[in-house]
């Protein structure tokens, strides 16, 4: 590369060529960083020129790297994370004054779980801090944090990418529910008895609930298959649902014990035995040691930390 072509390069540019690099996807990249493709393809164009090398080729739908981007990945990340550290150390991180927004990567369930306790917590003591919910897609995890699209993802991500940081929070256990006027409540805390009842029960997917997975394969196995009402792909869904019929769902217990009051259901002990969700915040490196994010991951562990369900 010239001086000229150096001088040209700005950081903006670099975080959009290791979003490429991730995503393997124009389109998906200008999702990701919030842009457009047309903008992102410029971006790539004027890469290409600095860099006297086309640095992605296509491969069917897929952008594969050249041998060129592949030697400049390494060397990418470390110059980002440098850059990262003189902000850091140029600004000091003071919760009572600062107007940082922080976003966070949640699903369904954790939007409900979360938000609450951290919105009342941050307007005590950080009155002008924002807070910033993002749907979690679990594909776009490592990419989004990396890119700084979001702060810090809570949940369950047993597949997140060894190379994330993580501080385990707490184990979250389940709960059965129905509604405070099923003609059969009573009679529910027997196995037998709940077995035979009808059951919604809720599909895992990769957006978020991917963890559910080995409970929905412990329930497939012993209710019947004439007595499931709904398969469905939400927690909040199926608690709905059970509000208004008399099937029953089983629900992650911090959700049920929140949903019960406003949905008017009864949360009770399953009667069968179900595995347990380990609750985890996760990070990048690159944000590890800024102090505004130490402080955030401080407050929710703080909040959350050790509060199994």
């Amino acid at each position: 590369m010239t001086k000229a072509a150096y001088s040209d390069l700005n950081l903006n540019d670099l975080h959009i060529l290791v979003a490429l690099l991730n995503e393997r996807s124009i389109t998906r990249t200008a999702g990701l960083m919030g842009s457009t493709q047309p903008a992102v393809s410029k971006v790539l164009k004027r890469l290409r020129e600095q860099f006297a090398d086309p640095l992605f080729v296509r491969d069917g739908q897929a952008m594969q790297p050249t041998s060129r981007m592949l030697d400049l990945s390494h060397r990418l990340h470390a110059l980002l994370a440098a850059a990262d550290d003189l902000r850091v150390a140029a600004t000091a991180f003071d919760p009572a004054r600062s107007d940082r927004v922080f976003s966070l990567l949640l699903t369904d369930v954790g939007m409900i779980h979360f938000l609450p306790p951290v919105v009342t917590r941050i307007a005590a003591v950080a009155p002008k801090v924002g807070i910033r919910a993002v749907p979690l897609q679990s594909r776009q995890l490592e990419a989004r944090l990396q890119a700084g699209e979001a702060d810090l993802a809570l949940g369950a991500f047993a597949g997140a990418a060894r190379h994330l940081r993580r501080q385990r929070l707490y184990s979250d256990g389940y709960l059965s529910v129905a509604r405070k006027a099923h003609p059969r409540l009573s009679k529910m805390r027997s196995r037998s008895s709940f077995l035979a009842e009808s059951h919604i029960l809720v599909t895992a997917s990769d957006a978020g609930h991917a963890a559910h997975r080995a409970a929905q394969a412990a329930l497939a196995g012993i209710v019947p298959p004439a007595n499931v009402l709904l398969q469905v792909p939400s927690f909040v869904a199926a608690a709905s649902v059970a509000a208004e019929s008399d099937g029953i769902a089983i629900l992650p217990a911090n959700l049920a014990r929140r949903l019960a009051g406003p949905f008017s259901l009864v949360a009770f002990d399953c009667p069968v035995a179900l595995p347990r969700i380990e609750i985890v915040q996760y990070w990048h490196e690159r944000y590890h040691r800024d102090d505004g994010h130490r402080w955030m991951r401080a407050t929710i562990f703080d909040l959350f930390g050790g509060k199994s369900g």
